[in-house]
């Protein structure tokens, strides 16, 4: 689900090289193209303005009050929960799995959670999940992050291990992200 507008990112500090909303949904839409199970939603594009994931969820909730929800982040952004806005009712609507990242430790998210009204603890295996409880996703860390895939795409390499052929392709095509390093 990509956001219409980030929060926690300035004008300035976006805008050298954001390509826009509808630039970042086609993206998404052509990176779970032909992935089974996987869709995109346009729910926080068609909202417009910044793009609170607490507001998302509420939205969610209100048109499939039994939907179960998980928020997927990374550790990197797991550590940041705090600062978000409406931590806990966030934790509350949806159930976190965060993916490990390098540099982001697992009981640094706990301590973090943890503060937000008594988040924070891993489910007891077996039992239900309980709101606010994170569950770390067992696999690799994967070494990909969008600053990466600009840095590349300002550097003339290619980004396809990155974003998938059909992406890289697109943002070749629409001549996004060329600049991004040089200004910022």
């Amino acid at each position: 689900m990509p956001a219409h507008t980030a929060p926690y990112k300035s004008d300035a500090e976006a805008g050298s090289w954001d390509p826009g909303p509808e630039h970042r949904l086609r993206m998404c839409e052509l990176a779970v193209a032909h992935e089974p199970g996987l869709a995109v939603c346009p729910v926080e594009i068609e909202r417009g303005g910044l793009s609170y994931t607490v507001d998302t969820l509420r939205s969610i909730h209100a048109s499939h009050p039994d939907a179960q929800l998980t928020l997927i982040v990374g550790a990197d952004t797991a550590a940041t929960l705090s600062s978000w806005r409406e931590p806990a009712q966030l934790l509350e609507l949806a159930q976190l799995a965060v993916a490990a990242r390098a540099g982001a430790a697992r009981q640094h998210v706990l301590d973090v959670l943890g503060g937000i009204s008594g988040a924070g603890a891993e489910p007891a295996s077996g039992g239900r999940e309980t709101p606010g409880a994170a569950r770390f996703l067992e696999m690799p860390v994967i070494e990909a992050s969008s600053s990466l895939a600009r840095q590349r795409v300002a550097a003339g390499e290619s980004i396809d291990d990155l974003v998938g052929p059909a992406v890289a392709g697109y943002i070749a095509e629409h001549d996004l992200y060329e600049s991004a390093v040089a200004s910022r």
